[in-house]
């Protein structure tokens, strides 16, 4: 019985040594065996690239009995938020981008009102024709949301609200880009109509419309420069200018539109912004003494907030 009781702890004491003599050579194999490369074949990437920011800055100030003398109340919100979403496979591509901007200020002296208001939708689709060069077309409509006023110091006017102006762009030409960071469109036949959705504006004639009349169709050439560049992890600049020749009435007064922004991060969420727009068009004729010339339309804006990418 003690002989039977020592070949089966044997016959156990060898089958597990085996079983792990085996487990042993089994990960020296697995240790040792190369990993294929992918197949090439395999075209399993994004083909699209999407994505956003989102900030808002808030200042607010308040005096009482303050000698050296200032608004008794400040407040001050600006707002911007933007979307990208950028489409390539072969030799198509397809860019999308839409930006909003709004802003107030309220004082006790001046009261409420905006002092930024505006958005922008571009979608452009193209077709290389080489490493650097596309043939493209583009699409591009700009407008406000709210009304907007002139102000003097005795009076408001109405100069401005929801596509009264606004600006719709259909254009076919070249997309030249030499690096990631440029894009130059130039075509040299592109439509533009003008929109003012408001009687009481249309009835003045204003911003390039037949009094009476809500929109105005113009031919000419046109040619958009995009340019943006991260310099590091924490600043980054965008810049866009617009250029447009009114082939049909002073081509040579050419209509600008050029829009600037630069972000510095100071912490993950807070940043630094600073806004520089100028837009010269010729057919909005609300400056001067007598409110009737053109002229270079500045507007620059600087804060610290809230800013988050997605």
């Amino acid at each position: 019985m003690r002989f039977l009781f020592l070949s089966l702890l044997f016959c156990l004491m060898s089958s597990l040594l085996f079983a792990q003599d085996e487990a042993i050579k089994r990960l020296r194999i697995e240790s040792t065996r190369v990993i294929p490369n992918k197949d090439p074949n395999d075209t399993t990437h994004k083909d699209w690239r999407k994505g956003g920011i989102y900030g808002i800055n808030v200042s607010q100030g308040t005096l009482n009995n303050w000698a050296a003398g200032g608004e008794n109340f400040s407040l001050s919100v600006n707002t911007q938020f933007s979307l990208y979403a950028f489409f390539k496979k072969g030799k198509q591509t397809w860019d999308n981008t839409f930006s909003m901007n709004l802003g107030y200020v309220n004082t006790t002296s001046i009261g409420g009102r905006k002092n930024d208001d505006r958005f922008d939708i571009l979608s452009k689709y193209g077709h290389a024709l080489g490493k650097k060069l596309s043939l493209s077309t583009l699409f591009n409509l700009r407008s406000q949301f709210f009304r907007g006023y002139s102000f003097t110091d005795t009076s408001k006017n109405f100069i401005s609200t929801f596509l009264a102006p606004g600006y719709l762009l259909l254009s076919v030409g070249g997309d030249y880009k030499p690096d990631k960071n440029l894009s130059i469109f130039f075509s040299p036949v592109s439509a533009r109509w003008i929109f003012v959705k408001d009687t009481a504006l249309s009835n003045k004639g204003l911003y390039g419309v037949k009094k009476g009349e809500s929109t105005a169709l113009e031919f000419g050439g046109f040619a958009s420069i995009t340019y943006t560049k991260d310099f590091n992890k924490n600043v980054n600049y965008k810049g866009r200018l617009d250029l447009f020749s009114n082939y049909r009435h002073n081509p040579q007064n050419i209509d600008i539109n050029m829009a600037n922004s630069i972000n510095a991060k100071i912490s993950r969420k807070l940043a630094v912004n600073y806004t520089l727009d100028l837009i010269y068009d010729d057919d909005v004729r609300l400056f001067g003494k007598n409110k009737r010339s053109a002229g270079l339309q500045v507007k620059s804006l600087l804060g610290i907030g809230l800013l988050l990418k997605f």
